[in-house]
């Protein structure tokens, strides 16, 4: 096996490891796991078992590999005996290069995060009413995307608008199991002003109006590394509330966190007592100080997270839906197409593939 050298994948990424390092790796986690006294420990065994699978694509691909050179070595042997071999001999001179590709895209240094939940803020903008339209549309969405991949959402906090849109809401996504790609590494995408292009309930005259609403996207973080002083909060309480305002709880177990510092403002009102609500609301919290701290580490290197909005801006979209013709448009890597329905439906693979595809080529192309 070659000694091909990556980029470490966990934590020390100043290191460099070797392709049979990895795969060394691989095989003492195998035997690690197949010993029954390390599940004793639940939290370390489940720590082993993502990084068991993670390994486990990278190593089945080398596998793959190293026999398809060997084949096409054999293979080129009795070629020049037997020509029946030559188109075996073929097939395999063009599996090796892709194999080769493979091995290299799964080489690349992952997302530390994209085994994680998230959780997912929309805000609407510009566009008033019809803008809170928009996000709840967008929410729905979001609410049907994680439903087809089975993922549990919770909406933890919302401000209706009028007529039944939301001028903001924040969701938590959650997978119930645990991979190497989780819910992070679909959504990470969406942070962005959504643009959306139709007529408005609104609107008498029938005329196309254009307006925005914003998403950001946290990873939740298992290990926190954000210290929050209580003495940066500022905790208040009030009832909850349902659409329109409405008090469905008489007592005050709904609360509101703002971080003194920063100015981020994070609430929660869909537990049942106002401990639970104020845990939750800090969960997010620190999902969302440790996200900042995070893009100012690293906004100077070539993986750094992008910032995900300035300003709810028309002109600031990376993502316009367009119900007249229905298309839906990426700006970031030019993808469309006419299946808006659908996508609002939460059949949004297509586009969150061409993302990703367009996020491997650029990492592929910096190294």
């Amino acid at each position: 096996m070659d000694a091909v050298v990556v980029s470490a994948p966990l934590e020390d990424r100043s290191k460099t490891v070797t392709l049979d390092a990895l795969l060394a790796e691989h095989a003492e986690l195998e035997a690690k796991l197949a010993d029954p006294s390390v599940h004793a420990d639940q939290a370390g065994a489940r720590k082993l078992g993502k990084r068991y699978a993670e390994l486990t694509p990278i190593v089945k691909t080398a596998r793959e590999l190293e026999q398809a050179k060997s084949d096409l070595e054999t293979a080129r042997e009795l070629a020049a005996e037997d020509e029946v071999f030559a188109e075996e001999a073929e097939q395999l001179a063009r599996t090796v290069p892709a194999l080769e590709s493979k091995l290299t895209e799964l080489l690349l240094p992952r997302d530390p995060h994209d085994h994680a939940d998230v959780v997912l803020e929309i805000k609407s903008g510009e566009g008033g009413e019809e803008s809170a339209l928009f996000a709840g549309d967008l929410l729905r969405m979001y609410l049907r995307y994680a439903e087809r991949h089975g993922w549990k959402a919770e909406v933890l906090d919302g401000t209706d608008s009028d007529l039944g849109g939301y001028k903001d809401v924040t969701v938590a996504i959650k997978s119930r199991v645990d991979t190497p790609d989780g819910v992070w590494s679909r959504l990470k995408y969406e942070g962005g002003v959504h643009r959306v292009q139709r007529v408005p309930v609104t609107e008498s005259q029938g005329r196309i109006h254009t307006s925005a609403a914003g998403v950001l996207v946290f990873p939740e973080t298992e290990d926190v590394e954000v210290e929050i002083d209580e003495n940066d909060l500022r905790v208040d309480v009030f009832r909850s509330s349902g659409k329109g305002g409405q008090s469905v709880n008489t007592t005050d177990s709904a609360v509101r966190i703002t971080h003194l510092p920063t100015g981020i403002v994070v609430s929660c009102q869909n537990e049942r007592s106002q401990l639970q609500n104020k845990a939750r609301a800090m969960q997010v919290l620190q999902s969302r100080l440790t996200a900042l701290a995070e893009e100012k580490q690293q906004q100077e290197a070539s993986d750094a997270r992008r910032v995900q909005i300035r300003t709810v801006d028309r002109s600031e979209r990376v993502r316009t839906y367009n119900f007249p013709e229905s298309r839906i448009s990426d700006h970031r890597v030019g993808y469309k197409a006419h299946n808006l329905d659908q996508v609002l439906d939460g059949d949004m693979d297509a586009v969150l593939d061409a993302l990703a595809a367009a996020d491997r080529a650029e990492r592929l192309a910096e190294r």
